[in-house]
C-alpha cells in the first residue's frame, strides 16, 4: 500500500509517516496541496491513501481534495482530512468535496488506525 502525507508541518508529516510506516505503507510527503499534485503527477503508481491537512499555504487541503476528485487519475485515492478544523460546517464541506473521512488534531495513533480500518485500508483490529 502507498500513501502521501500532505501537511505544512514537518513534525506532523513525521508523526503520520511513522504511523503509516508501522502499518506497512510506503509513504511520500508534500508540504502543501500544490506540491502534492506535483509529486503525484510524477508517480507511476498513485497512492491508495492521502492524509491531508486543511490549513496550508499555496493550496489548502480542501482545494487539494477538490483537485484530486476532478483528476481521473486520482479519483480512486482515499482522502482523509487530518486537521484542527473541528466545526461541523467544515467537516461537512470536506466530505461534500470528496474526502472519505475526517480526523481532528490532536489524535492518537489508535484513533488513526481505527479510521483507516473503517476505510478498509488496514486489517480490522490492527494496532501499533
Amino acid at each position: 500500500m502507498h500513501a502521501i502525507v500532505i501537511d505544512d508541518s514537518r513534525a506532523m508529516r513525521l508523526i503520520l509517516r511513522r504511523i503509516l510506516g508501522q502499518l506497512g505503507f510506503d509513504v511520500v510527503e508534500a508540504e502543501d496541496g500544490q506540491a502534492a499534485l506535483n509529486v503525484l503527477e510524477g508517480m507511476e503508481q498513485k497512492p491508495d491513501l492521502a492524509l491531508v491537512d486543511w490549513n496550508m499555504p499555496n493550496m489548502n487541503g480542501l482545494e487539494f481534495v477538490t483537485a484530486a476528485r476532478d483528476n481521473p487519475q486520482l479519483r480512486e485515492m482515499t482522502l482523509v482530512m487530518v486537521t484542527t478544523e473541528s466545526e461541523q460546517s467544515q467537516i461537512v464541506r470536506a466530505l461534500a468535496a470528496g474526502a472519505h473521512e475526517y480526523v481532528i488534531k490532536p489524535f492518537t495513533s489508535g484513533a488513526m488506525v481505527e479510521k483507516l480500518a473503517l476505510l478498509g485500508l488496514v486489517p480490522s483490529g490492527a494496532s501499533l
